[in-house]
Parts: C-alpha cells; sequence; structure tokens
C-alpha cells in the first residue's frame, strides 16, 4: 500500500505494480548522482562545463540579456537573441532558415507533427529516436519504416507505396549517427533514394553536430544540394548548452511557427540560452583543436577496446545480451570508477542490452585504457 492510501487518499496502486513489475524484469530506472570518470555523456567538445561558456554566460548577463522569455513566441516572448542564433545557426549550417526549440526533442516533434501534410508518406529508419515517433504519432501522414541503414530497403518501400497509389510527398527520416548503435547512416545512398522520388531528406545530427563535418556542422552538410533537406541539430550535446535546431527551407520554417503546436503553445526558450548557444556555434566554428582534442580520444579507446568489437565513432557500444548481465556489469564498473550505464529495452530491442561508452574530452587516455582493462577482467571473471 502507498503513504497516500495509508493516509486515506486512493493512492494509485496501478502505477505502484507497474513499477513493481519493471522491477522484477530488471528494467525499473531510477536517477542517479553523477560519480566516476565521464563515460557516458554527449558532452563530446568537453563544453559543458567549460569556462568558455560560462565567460559568454556572463558576457551575455553583462549586457542585459534576459533569463526568461516571459511568453510565448508569438506574444512577448520573442526576444533578439533568440532571431540572432536562428540567423547565425541557418547560416553555419547551410540552410534558408532555423527555428531554436526548447530542445532536440520537441524540434523532432515538431518536424513531424507539422511538416509532413495529409497523403505524404514518413520513411523512417527502424532505429530512428523515439521523439520522432512521438511527432509522426501526431502527424496526418502515413509511416513505415525500413531496416536500419538499408537504403535499398528504403527505396523498395518507397516505390511499393506508389505502386499501391501513394500520390503525396515522401519525407525520408533518419539519424547521421545512431546513438546507441554508435553507427552512421548512409547519407549519400539515402540522399540518392530521395532525388529519384523528389522526397525530403530529414536528417538527425543530434549526435554529429559539432564533432563531425568540416567545422562542426554535422554529416548532412556538403550533401547534394538538389536534395530537399531538413536537419535537426541538438545544442545539449557536443554544444554543451541546450536547445534544439530545426534547419531547413524558409516556408518549412514558417510552417512550424504557424503550426507547431508544441512551438505556439510553449514559453520560448530563454534568451540566455540562446546567446549561450550562439556563441558555443562560433566556438565549434573556430576551435579545431577540441575536434581534435576529441578525437585524439575516441581514437585511443577505438584501439583499447579492439578486443570488443570495431567501433567507428565517438559511441561504442558493448552488447551483452540480457537485462541483468548489462546492469551487474555496469554497476561492477561504476565500482571501480566509471562512470558507465546499461542500455536497456524498450531503448534497444529485446535481447541487445548493452553498455554505451561515450568518449569525450572529460577523461584522459589513461582513464580509456583502464576502463577497458576493468571491462576485460569483468567480462573474464564472470565467464
Amino acid at each position: 500500500m502507498s503513504a497516500a492510501a495509508g493516509q486515506g487518499r486512493p493512492g494509485f496502486p496501478r502505477h505502484a505494480e507497474a513499477l513493481d513489475a519493471l522491477g522484477a524484469r530488471g528494467r525499473r530506472r531510477a536517477l542517479m548522482p553523477r560519480a566516476g570518470r565521464d563515460f557516458s555523456s554527449n558532452d563530446y567538445l568537453g563544453l559543458a562545463a567549460s569556462d568558455l561558456l560560462r565567460d559568454a554566460a556572463r558576457e551575455a548577463l553583462n549586457r542585459g540579456v534576459a533569463v526568461g522569455s516571459g511568453g510565448s513566441r508569438l506574444l512577448r516572448g520573442n526576444a533578439a537573441e533568440h532571431e540572432a542564433l536562428e540567423r547565425e545557426a541557418a547560416a553555419f549550417f547551410g540552410a534558408e532558415a532555423a527555428l531554436y526549440m526548447g530542445g532536440g526533442f520537441p524540434g523532432n516533434v515538431a518536424l513531424f507533427a507539422a511538416l509532413p501534410m495529409q497523403g505524404d508518406l514518413v520513411l523512417h529508419d527502424a532505429l530512428v529516436h523515439a521523439s520522432a515517433h512521438d511527432g509522426m504519432k501526431m502527424g496526418r501522414a502515413e509511416c513505415r519504416a525500413f531496416a536500419h541503414n538499408d537504403a535499398g530497403a528504403a527505396r523498395d518501400a518507397l516505390r511499393a507505396w506508389r505502386a499501391e497509389g501513394g500520390r503525396g510527398r515522401a519525407w525520408i527520416a533518419c539519424e547521421s549517427l545512431y546513438s546507441m548503435e554508435g553507427d552512421l547512416a548512409p547519407l549519400d545512398a539515402l540522399a540518392d533514394v530521395a532525388a529519384e522520388d523528389g522526397a525530403v531528406l530529414v536528417v538527425d545530427e543530434a549526435h554529429a553536430t559539432g564533432l563531425y563535418g568540416e567545422r562542426g556542422q554535422g554529416l548532412a552538410h556538403g550533401l547534394d544540394a538538389s536534395v530537399d533537406l531538413v536537419t535537426l541539430h541538438t545544442c545539449g550535446k557536443a554544444l554543451g548548452a541546450v536547445g534544439g535546431l530545426v534547419c531547413g527551407d524558409e516556408v518549412l520554417v514558417d510552417t512550424l511557427v504557424n503550426r507547431a503546436r508544441n512551438f505556439v503553445f510553449s514559453t520560448a526558450p530563454s534568451p540566455l540560452d540562446a546567446a549561450i548557444v550562439r556563441a558555443a556555434l562560433t566556438i565549434v566554428a573556430s576551435r579545431p583543436d577540441l575536434r581534435e582534442a576529441a578525437w585524439t580520444n575516441i581514437r585511443r579507446a577505438h584501439a583499447a577496446a579492439s578486443r570488443f568489437g570495431a567501433f567507428d565513432t565517438q559511441i561504442l557500444p558493448i552488447l551483452i545480451g540480457e537485462d541483468p548481465e548489462a546492469v551487474a556489469l555496469a554497476q561492477a564498473l561504476q565500482a571501480r570508477g566509471h562512470d558507465v550505464r546499461a542500455i536497456r529495452p524498450p531503448t534497444v530491442p529485446r535481447g541487445t542490452a548493452r553498455l554505451r561508452v561515450s568518449i569525450t574530452p572529460n577523461v584522459t587516455g589513461e582513464e580509456i585504457d583502464a576502463l577497458f582493462a576493468d571491462l576485460q577482467d569483468l567480462r573474464r571473471a564472470a565467464a
């Protein structure tokens, strides 16, 4: 019985039972304080706690930038800092326009709910983020999945839809770098599929922004200009701040301003946050040494982790299989001072529980070596 029920209120026994059922399957989650060496964050350039962004925040406050927006951007919440960020983001990412949202999740929800129209098709990689699925559920278009990273399957699915009489616009959705698989999308091949049909290519650059591209613009930057492209860039990972930027043609951004319910009916993001993100874009564009420092650690991790598989990016998924084993291994690594987390269903498919190791400049080369030595030791002991 819950404490509330004991005080004479009904309480929430069904919720408690559902949580107990999660616990029985080893899937109940709880918030944990930060502890140990950082092998779990998405702070890919080490900017989140840097003096670079602290100084940017102080500078913005000193010139009078507001902390709060005070309302929706369609009322009095639209600030000069929002518009300045959007202009600079559009130029940086090579788009006509950009829209600053409170995060990558609401950005994805907005674009998938508001942009594809009745009669259109959203053709998405099977492993796109939960936020894309939430947006698709709110939208008006038909949605179909294609096998992960299989451009041929995307082409076949699109042709099948046309053969069935599909006449609207197709929107092909993927992530440029998948956060739980650590693999890269075949963007050139997907762009070819889009070009063949006149489809829109929608690329979530959450885990590529800042770390990939000539100046950190992401992996979709420089794709065939004849393909209509929409990109999403989160600001809370490599950029070290908060928010999300939807980039694309001006008519699409204007559509979001007019039709995306979570934009229209939400208090605008903090102008101070917008100023910090703008500073982060300037830093990323002008400091290639930050990317090189990150890649030095990433390459070292690839070498140290080679006994566990071949890896290509800053995200190294160590597949374990069953939930209890993954959780136990993560806890053992945490006890040795490594902040590594177990990833379980529904975040990943059943039977593919894993350790998600994220490499950032927040650790040293020696700490990277120690992590994988300890992992090898624990795996050997469990064998």
